[in-house]
């Protein structure tokens, strides 16, 4: 199935920059434009992260996509076409949300038809996600040999890490702080008369220039674009005709159902509390990821251009654990995927203890340290995880099964990106207090991510593959999958 079995490091690194505009794109929609809807414009926090994780719940579609690449090329490429096509539509939605959320920034009216555009825009960002993501994965998983492949979802990771810190540096840079009053050149002194009840309560709210924020979206959509486009350019080879036709066939992917592929998960044992682990710790570890700068802004009115470099503090702490955590498996073997993901969830426990205090007690101080192990914790666990899901991942149906397990990572961290979000919403209207609200959320998470780890202990990677080597006696061939 292999197009090019061998992956040079030089390629693998090339390939990687595809990923760092991924980790760009997520810090532009979950560290900023978050940040503007919820803080600085005012709105609920509910339906900001409903939005943004609708590319969570349209994940189904990336098995879809998975298996039609399987099964034909398009245009002479299987992979390729719906890479390329998933990410201009993420380009095109980056552009919309723009210029939509300038014009908000602007005082324009939050009415349905803005709601609509902002869905449709979101929605666009959401298909092509769900479109590229598993094939991508299946992409790397052709254009690599089998003992290449750790080395290439390290690599391949790594530049993700690196998009979030350089995306949290570079937007931060380019979106300094004014005054709404300024904005919009309303004039206001203490018992001034205003026109509009809408004024009042936007002056004196830390805000973006529309402009700015108009530019920093246009310009980040171009970028992206590029980084997709170029990352990718060269890296699967075209087939016309009946090589197209033979290489389909040759794969024997086509040949069972989906049902019948899920139906292999449901009947393993350590395969049914692996799906488990995965589910719970990407839903409690990414319940953060919509709340975190609103934290600090609510909490201790830290204004957008520290709270934008967050995806910079934790990106480059994940990265400096990912590289010591890949060079010490080498070193030592008994450091596998499993011990891993353990040390990387412990770390993400105590990580949202600290966050729970910080917020609990009003420490300001513990916010750069919860960033610190938060990026370490997160950077050990992807790549145990990330081995995990090769682990226990059967042979030869790649396309399907990277789509089943980009599926269930993706609501998984769907639901934990929009939990966070309605969590807060929920607890603020339950207390009326934002620092109790943020930590009893917080509080939530770290005891889900106790539960996870218990889930893992069940996960034998040993049992696994004794039961893959019995299908394998009857001649049943399974699929590697990796995210």
């Amino acid at each position: 199935m292999s197009e090019q079995p061998n992956l040079p490091v030089s390629r693998n690194i090339k390939i990687g920059f595809f990923h760092l505009g991924s980790g760009m794109a997520d810090v532009l929609s979950t560290g900023i434009w978050n940040r503007i809807m919820i803080s600085d414009l005012g709105f609920p926090a509910t339906p900001v992260g409903l939005l943004i994780s609708l590319r969570y719940f349209l994940a189904p579609l990336g098995i879809w996509a998975g298996r039609v690449s399987d099964r034909r090329a398009v245009a002479g490429y299987r992979r390729l076409f719906w890479i390329w096509l998933g990410r201009a539509m993420m380009v095109a939605s980056v552009l919309m949300l723009g210029f939509k959320t300038g014009a908000l920034a602007r005082g324009g009216g939050a009415d349905l038809t803005t709601w609509l555009i902002l869905a449709g825009a979101l929605f666009l960002f959401s298909l092509g996600s769900a479109f590229s993501g598993s094939t991508f994965l299946a992409l790397i998983y052709d254009r690599s040999s089998e003992k290449q492949r750790g080395r290439s979802v390290g690599i391949v990771w790594t530049f993700l890490l690196l998009g979030f810190t350089v995306g949290g540096i570079l937007f931060g840079s380019l979106l300094p702080s004014y005054e709404s009053r300024e904005i919009f050149g309303w004039v206001g002194v203490a018992g001034a008369e205003f026109e509009t009840h809408k004024e009042l309560l936007m002056v004196g709210r830390p805000m973006y220039a529309p402009e700015t924020i108009e530019v920093l979206f246009a310009v980040a959509g171009l970028m992206l674009g590029s980084l997709w486009f170029f990352s990718l350019l060269g890296e699967e080879k075209r087939i016309r005709g009946e090589a197209a036709r033979e290489s389909v066939a040759a794969s024997g992917e086509h040949d069972t159902s989906m049902m019948a592929d899920l139906k292999l998960v449901w009947k393993s044992r350590p395969m049914r509390f692996f799906a488990a682990y995965l589910g719970l710790s990407m839903i409690f570890a990414f319940s953060q990821d919509l709340i975190l700068e609103p934290f600090a802004a609510e909490v201790f009115n830290m204004d957008a251009q520290h709270t934008t470099r967050f995806a910079a503090y934790w990106g480059s702490m994940s990265i400096l654990g990912t590289i010591a955590f890949l060079w010490l498996s080498r070193k030592f073997p008994r450091l596998n995927n499993t011990v891993m993901s353990y040390s990387g969830v412990a770390i993400l426990v105590l990580t949202f203890g600290l966050f729970a205090v910080c917020a609990l007690f009003e420490i300001r101080g513990l916010v750069t340290i919860g960033l610190i192990t938060l990026g370490l914790g997160l950077g050990i666990w992807n790549v145990g995880t990330l081995g995990l899901m090769m682990d226990m991942s059967p042979l030869e149906r790649a396309g399907t099964f990277l789509g089943f397990w980009t599926l269930l990572v993706t609501f998984a961290r769907g639901f934990g990106v929009s939990g966070g979000g309605i969590g807060r919403d929920v607890m603020l209207q339950l207390t009326g207090d934002l620092s109790l609200s943020y930590g009893l959320v917080f509080l939530g998470s770290m005891f889900g991510l106790i539960v996870s780890m218990w889930a893992l202990r069940h996960v034998k990677v040993a049992t696994f593959k004794r039961e893959e080597l019995r299908a394998n006696d009857t001649a049943t061939i399974f699929a590697g999958a990796m995210e």
